[in-house]
């Protein structure tokens, strides 16, 4: 994993998940405007009892909360999916705790 996509993680620490999966996806958007400027692309799949009986726009703020100031640059897009471990547990057939 990059430092930059250690950052991502250590900074989403914050949310207590129970599990965290980073995407650098910068690779397939060589040449996009956003990628030539050095910004990554990324996908973060974030799991958290945090995000118990909140909407999924909430979630989405909570985990953009913990790396705005890296958007646009060094960041320049972040795909979220955010999950409760329920939801989560529920609908993967992985048994990562």
């Amino acid at each position: 994993m990059t430092a930059l996509g250690e950052l991502i993680v250590e900074r989403l620490a914050a949310l207590d998940p129970v599990h965290v999966a980073l995407e650098d996806d910068s690779a397939a958007h060589a040449g996009h405007a956003g990628a030539a400027g050095g910004a990554g692309h990324f996908s973060v799949t974030v799991v958290s009892e945090r995000f118990a009986g909140a909407a999924r726009l909430d979630r989405h703020r909570a985990v953009l909360d913990r790396v705005v100031d890296l958007i646009p640059h060094p960041v320049h897009a972040l795909a979220i999916r955010a999950y409760t471990p329920d939801e989560y547990f529920s609908s993967h057939e992985r048994t990562v705790r």
